[in-house]
């Protein structure tokens, strides 16, 4: 029987989460560039859902 290669599968895993939260902050920025803003020009208070 084949010997499982943990480093291989740990290095996966590493770079599936390095992915999801580039994935995660480009949403965050992308939200952040097309919130909504006030007639003052600031941005307006925006509430964050908490789940």
């Amino acid at each position: 029987m084949a010997k499982p290669n943990f480093q291989f599968q740990k290095k996966q895993k590493e770079l599936e989460r390095k992915k999801k939260n580039e994935e995660k902050l480009q949403r965050k920025l992308a939200a952040k560039n097309s919130a909504p803003t006030d007639e003052n020009g600031e941005e307006a208070p925006v509430e964050e859902e908490t789940a």
